[in-house]
């Protein structure tokens, strides 16, 4: 075997390490390197800040270049040896995957609605979206999770899966910090409008082919539905805001049968009217662990289909 091929079987076992990891373990309670990173994003933030695109740019480039940079450096490390390789990838995919926690505080939610606590339901949800949920009925909120679910299944398993097999450790760093700086400063709001810019446009550009894989996939793994998932997707997705939510979320209606999109408040005063992705019916709480068991046919799809491109 060559060590091309050797590095490239490697790589796939780190992948599918990794992913497995983040099934069993989810993501740690204290010391997780997403939360060091986006300390050091908000110090740098601290010390850049300035209503302007290109402050915003260089903030971007400093730290997605970072990340990368060590990403590399960790590979160049391990590239001798293919037993420290997998180790490395899959120390790597494991700490930027999000797919059980984001299925955690999604079942978070829906336990609070099952009980009849909507107050409780209403305030654990801000650990998913950026929308205010205040006054939001428990179809709404039903609504509000099934899109979180569907944007971060795309976002935080799909899309960093894709660029590990594509560039290995550094693909995979300088993609979740990418993914953070956007939800970081990536707001419309009258502080992120011109600071923010670069992460939002990099993280759109970075999401393109793990969100179209993943519209792919929910289809694949959801065929009795596919025809309506892909249905949504052709009439709904480009009415988005988002070129990479509005696939999966489109998607993710269709197969689920319900309706997505509509009227979301934000920072109390912002109101944005955003397309509905027509699958059928409004959603309800039931709904929740539908979507939640969607995600998880699609994470795993996702981590056999990256590890045989990988390998």
């Amino acid at each position: 075997m060559t060590s091309l091929a050797r590095g490239s079987s490697a790589r796939a076992l780190g992948l599918l390490l990794g992913y497995a990891a983040d099934r069993v373990l989810g993501d740690p309670s204290r010391w997780h390197p997403v939360a060091g990173f986006g300390t050091a994003a908000r110090a740098l933030e601290q010390r850049l800040y300035a209503d302007s695109r290109i402050r915003g740019a260089a903030h971007a480039a400093i730290l997605t270049g970072g990340a990368a940079a060590l990403g590399a450096a960790a590979g160049r490390l391990s590239r001798r040896s293919p037993v420290a390789t997998v180790a490395v990838t899959a120390v790597a995919t494991w700490a930027v995957l999000g797919g059980r926690s984001l299925e955690r505080e999604a079942g978070a939610v829906h336990a609070r609605l099952a009980a009849g606590d909507l107050d409780g339901a209403r305030d654990r949800l801000t650990h998913l979206v950026g929308r205010d949920t205040r006054q939001l009925t428990p179809g709404e909120i039903a609504r509000a999770v099934t899109e979180s679910v569907a944007e971060n299944t795309s976002d935080a398993v799909v899309a960093p899966l894709v660029w590990g097999a594509l560039a290995g450790a550094p693909g995979l760093l300088g993609y979740r910090a990418a993914n953070t700086l956007d939800a970081m400063v990536g707001h419309r709001n009258a502080r992120y409008e011109r600071y923010g810019w670069a992460s939002a446009r990099l993280d759109d550009l970075l999401n393109l082919p793990g969100a179209r894989l993943a519209g792919a996939l929910t289809l694949a793994v959801a065929p009795a539905r596919a025809a309506d998932g892909w249905r949504v997707w052709r009439r709904d997705a480009a009415a988005h805001p988002s070129p990479n939510a509005g696939v999966i979320e489109a998607v993710f209606a269709g197969a689920l049968g319900i309706r997505l999109g509509g009227t979301n408040t934000y920072y109390g005063t912002r109101v944005e009217h955003r397309a509905v992705m027509d699958g059928g019916r409004p959603a309800v709480p039931a709904d929740i662990p539908r979507a939640t068991r969607l995600a998880r046919r699609v994470g795993l799809a996702a981590a056999i289909t990256v590890a045989a491109l990988a390998a």
